[in-house]
């Protein structure tokens, strides 16, 4: 192997192209940006949505997307931060958090275009993969309406690690349940074994539905309730225990589907107004210079 002297020399840096900003900010991986937003030619100008999943220190964020030549457009969205409305006030960004957020936003895109009717989506939540034929196409919802067909979305996982289990195919699973057509397998999923190719629906069930998080508070309160304390002050605080949180997930779930619309805004008025301090004259500025000088002067005396 020749090792060859790298010259970075006058003309290096004069044909040096620098990368797009978000590139170099390592905040968008420009790939596969390109094969999320690139549209057939012969479906014309018809968008290509994106289910843009991100995941913040305190709360996660679903949105439907699709980009134009100015930028992305926001068709709607939906934050883990709107679930307490809907009676899920602690964990907002768990794996359940997740799923709800997801299944939000599913059914408040559906609602907005007039399909929520014809795809309800999957109300009784198990794990499975729903997927129907139509066509020759392979559509990832339980049946296809007569008139329309189906809203489809990519999912969009921005710079995420796509591992097994992860949250964001917690919220890709909501928004299939809610009725969305996002093309998907179990391959990631809780409970997919990758040495035996099984899955088991049950695992990602009980991750839906947080029974983890109840299994684990029932068996702090039998063997260390001082930790339970610690660990789940929160959830004692709300007078959530472990019995009850699969029924309380259940709830929210309903809660949703019920009614998807985003809260209204708050109009806020503003009654104080802010006063720009006058501008000095000449003969201002001159005497607070001099009043300056004369402070200084004394100082050092």
């Amino acid at each position: 192997m020749t090792f060859v002297k790298v010259t970075k020399n006058k003309a290096y840096f004069k044909r040096f192209q620098v990368k797009y900003r978000r590139r170099r900010e390592g905040k968008t991986d420009y790939r596969a940006r390109k094969r999320l937003i690139t549209q057939d030619k012969n479906k014309y100008n018809s968008p290509k949505y994106r289910l843009v999943v991100r995941i913040t220190n305190k709360q996660v964020i679903c949105q439907i997307a699709y980009a134009e030549i100015d930028g992305d457009k926001i068709l709607a969205a939906a934050y883990s931060s709107e679930l307490p409305r809907y009676g899920w006030t602690i964990g907002l960004k768990n794996y359940s958090a997740a799923y709800a957020t997801g299944l939000l936003v599913g059914r408040r895109v559906l609602q907005k275009l007039g399909l929520d009717e014809d795809y309800e989506g999957n109300t009784e939540v198990n794990g499975e993969v729903v997927k129907t034929e139509s066509n020759g196409r392979t559509y990832f919802v339980e049946e296809v309406a007569d008139e329309k067909r189906p809203f489809r979305a990519y999912l969009d996982v921005g710079l995420r690690t796509t591992t097994t289990g992860h949250r964001v195919f917690g919220a890709l699973k909501g928004a299939a349940d809610a009725g969305l057509d996002i093309p998907h397998t179990e391959k990631r999923f809780p409970g997919y074994n990758r040495d035996d190719k099984s899955y088991d629906a049950e695992v990602h069930r009980d991750r839906i539905f947080a029974v983890h998080i109840g299994d684990h508070m029932k068996e702090l309160e039998e063997d260390d309730p001082d930790m339970l304390a610690s660990h789940y002050a929160k959830y004692t605080e709300a007078g959530i225990s472990g019995d009850d949180i699969e029924e309380l997930v259940e709830k929210v779930h309903e809660a949703i589907r019920e009614d998807p619309s985003p809260a209204a805004k708050k109009e806020v008025s503003i009654d104080k107004k802010y006063k720009k301090p006058a501008k000095r004259s000449l003969q201002q500025r001159k005497a607070r210079v001099a009043q300056k000088k004369a402070y200084a002067a004394s100082k050092d005396e």
